[in-house]
């Protein structure tokens, strides 16, 4: 009996934690990356009531199959930047909004991570300039200097 308990609280931990997933990331599962807003394992502890820990092992080496795709749990759990109008966005959001950016440049004459900062503010996203070059990093880009092609 005490094992069948056990299970049972783990997989009721397992649906709150995944209800506060779904309602505080609604528009990354309608609409895309972009819209993955940030979120900490301590934001879903507090909604479910439990430890921040708890979370973390109820989330730790499980996935969630989506519309979207198989995901990690612990994908939906990332920092966040501001943009003008006081809203968060993901950094991951951003990182992929940053991976298309250089996905779409002219190779003659690739983005510096200044012209990302600033398409990035032109979107209405705050992030310096040392953020872009982190992020870009990240994601194993080179910067513009390395990425120059000539014909």
């Amino acid at each position: 009996n005490w094992m069948i308990q056990a299970i049972e609280q783990r997989r009721q931990t397992m649906l709150r934690t995944m209800h506060v997933i779904l309602d505080r990331q609604r528009e990354f599962f309608e609409k895309g990356i972009h819209y993955l807003r940030p979120l900490t394992l301590k934001e879903v502890a507090d909604e479910i009531g439990m430890h921040e820990s708890t979370v973390s092992r109820v989330t730790n080496e499980k996935f969630v199959q989506t519309p979207r795709g198989v995901f990690r749990l612990k994908f939906f759990f990332s920092s966040g930047l501001s943009t003008e109008e006081g809203e968060d966005v993901s950094a991951r959001g951003v990182k992929a909004r940053i991976q298309e950016l250089i996905d779409r440049e002219d190779p003659q004459d690739p983005l510096t991570d200044q012209q990302i900062v600033e398409q990035l503010k032109s979107e209405g996203i705050q992030i310096a300039r040392r953020t872009v070059q982190k992020y870009r990093d990240q994601l194993g880009i080179l910067s513009s200097r390395y990425r120059k092609r000539v014909k």
